[in-house]
């Protein structure tokens, strides 16, 4: 299924390639590790994810058209799913990111080892991104 991100795809590609619950984990704490440290200004309540247990910020910022992500989390899964959909949907322009459909979610197959909380909260990330993309979409 094409998500209408390449990195979105390389990565759902990725993660339905295993069939194993805990290699699924360990890339997604491994995409947490590599996220950037996120600067303490930005962890304004604005900022701050809507129904997640963690406490969980996202920031997009449009440069030249592309929006670019920054993101924490308190909890390390957490912090994984956040990288992973950081990572997806990095350089989309607003509208395409808009537009992914989060039926990809089911896709990775993280959703067996999620717990419902857990797999809430990565909707509520993506459309807490949707929603600050869209915000970002340049006047018509």
């Amino acid at each position: 299924m094409a998500t209408g991100s390449e990195a979105l795809d390389r990565i759902v590609t990725r993660l339905r390639g295993t069939s194993d619950p805990k290699r699924r984990y360990e890339y997604v704490l491994w995409l947490a590790r590599k996220l950037a440290p996120f600067p303490e200004e930005l962890r304004q309540d604005v900022f701050k994810v809507r129904g997640c247990v963690s406490q969980v910020y996202v920031v997009a910022q449009l440069v030249e058209g592309r929006l670019h992500w920054q993101g924490d989390s308190d909890a390390q899964i957490t912090k994984g799913l956040l990288a992973l959909l950081i990572e997806g949907l990095e350089g989309l322009s607003p509208s395409e990111a808009a537009a992914i459909d989060a039926a990809f979610l089911a896709d990775t197959g993280l959703q067996a080892s999620l717990t419902p909380s857990r797999a809430n909260g990565f909707l509520n990330i993506l459309k807490a991104m949707q929603a600050q993309a869209r915000g970002l979409e340049p006047a018509a």
